[in-house]
């Protein structure tokens, strides 16, 4: 078995995808720090894609900057992945831990991250004829980030392909479950909140009056 460093274990599972993470799980070599900063990527590409993308192609960006999208399409949705596919695992008796499956998961995201840096760059330099490379960059980045990531949940779980496959569409479906209960959970929160501020406004002016 390779006798990688932690860093060259994350080139080794991007290029080697199938043995690359079967290496990984085995060898314990997984990241959290390295995983981390992935995501911490994953925030600043939601920005540089949305923000600071060529003028050529999005010129009508809105003047007033709004980070908590960002951190909805990157933290909270990254979490939320990795919540439900550990709850779900639990009806496939899945192997992987929550540490696990976010490590393996992050490190599936590289290339969809550096791919869409890439364009935002090369969107300042491609005039629009050109765009079609920008497009299959991203293309080929996304790809690859699927491949990586049914690879590293059949190898932190243990699966066989079909059932990685049945999983992953469980935990899309959870998410949106998870996802809905905040909302609602958010909603009911805020309202509590409305409620006891007019309790207090109200008490505050009958005590002036």
């Amino acid at each position: 078995m390779l006798d990688l460093t932690r860093g060259q274990f994350v080139k080794h599972v991007i290029m080697h995808p199938f043995e690359g993470f079967e290496d990984l799980r085995w060898k314990k070599a997984g990241s959290m720090r390295i995983a981390i900063v992935v995501v911490c990527l994953l925030f600043i590409q939601q920005i540089a894609y949305e923000r600071l993308y060529g003028f050529q192609y999005y010129s009508d960006y809105d003047k007033m900057f709004n980070i908590v999208p960002y951190i909805f399409k990157s933290f909270i949705l990254f979490g939320t992945w990795v919540v439900a596919n550990w709850a779900m695992c639990t009806l496939f008796d899945g192997e992987g831990s929550m540490k696990n499956i976010f490590i393996n998961s992050a490190y599936a995201l590289i290339p969809y991250v550096a791919a869409y840096l890439i364009g935002t760059v090369m969107s300042h330099f491609l005039i629009k004829d050109e765009y079609v490379f920008i497009q299959a960059v991203e293309i080929i980045g996304l790809c690859w980030t699927f491949v990586l990531l049914i690879s590293g949940i059949k190898a932190v779980h243990q699966f066989s392909l079909g059932k990685t496959l049945a999983l992953m569409l469980l935990t899309l479906v959870a998410m949106i479950a998870m996802l809905f209960l905040l909302v609602l959970l958010l909603t009911l929160f805020q309202q509590v909140l409305i409620f006891i501020f007019s309790i207090y406004t109200e008490l505050s002016y009958r005590i002036r009056v």
